[in-house]
């Protein structure tokens, strides 16, 4: 998969910038680069970005502000690098909306093998083998899940925004209501085997999922753990006509 997609590389350091812009030019792709949010921002508002790099260690707002403020907004899929070894930020960029992480020191080539798994999970429709492949409604404790659109619709008729990570795995469980799924099996649906992640991305995934739904001990329980074996979809399910 290459159609000239655009990737934003947004690092502080010059030469950084400018070494994986060229190395991605040499595999096809069309480069931008930012060294801080302000151009990030100027980049992402003229719109066509298909993937984020974004370095986690920037000065004045770091890569984490920023990636937190993408998902506020935008779905397009955020690779983080990161300098640091501690298992702690992978942690807190998977929970705030990153789609994969790299760390520094890295090989270019493994960079753009990375891209490549994100592009294929989060791109085009037709890239995407799991469930996202429905494009029905479907009707759950009061809220409005449009696969084909991507618009998950609150009880009280509000939009919530949903990560691209978010819709893979809540599209991944309304596909396979009332079945047990192991983590290996979500990861399966939702990211694939290609990116190596950290051992506990979907138990965050899915505690973030569960947030936005309100899927808490006040509130009926839509998600249910299900211990040493996984998670399953326990709320009723109702699919709209053609869903």
């Amino acid at each position: 998969m290459n159609g000239q997609e655009h990737i934003l590389v947004v690092d502080d350091d010059r030469d950084i910038r400018d070494l994986l812009a060229d190395y991605l030019r040499q595999f096809g792709y069309r480069v931008s680069t930012a060294a801080e949010g302000r151009s990030m921002r100027q980049t992402l508002a003229a719109g066509g970005v298909d993937l984020i790099v974004l370095d986690l260690m920037l000065p004045g707002e770091d890569g984490l502000s920023l990636c937190r403020e993408i998902r506020t907004h935008s779905t397009v899929p955020v690779i983080m690098l990161t300098a640091r070894s501690e298992p702690v930020d992978r942690v807190l960029g998977l929970e705030l909306g990153a789609d994969d992480y790299v760390p520094k020191p890295f090989e270019p080539r493994e960079l753009v093998a990375r891209i490549r798994s994100v592009l294929r999970r989060t791109g085009s429709p037709d890239a995407l083998t799991g469930p996202p492949a429905e494009t029905g409604r479907v009707r759950f404790a009061g809220w409005t899940f449009d696969l084909g659109r991507r618009e998950l619709q609150g009880p009280d008729g509000a939009l919530v925004f949903l990560s691209g990570a978010e819709y893979r795995l809540l599209a991944a469980f309304v596909t396979h209501p009332e079945r047990v799924l192991t983590r290996d099996q979500l990861m399966d649906l939702t990211k694939g085997r290609e990116a190596e992640p950290f051992d506990r991305s979907i138990d965050l995934q899915v505690s973030r999922l569960r947030q936005k739904l309100g899927d808490d001990a006040r509130q009926a329980e839509i998600i249910k753990t299900v211990r040493s074996e996984g998670y399953v979809f326990v709320a009723a399910l109702e699919r709209e006509p053609g869903g």
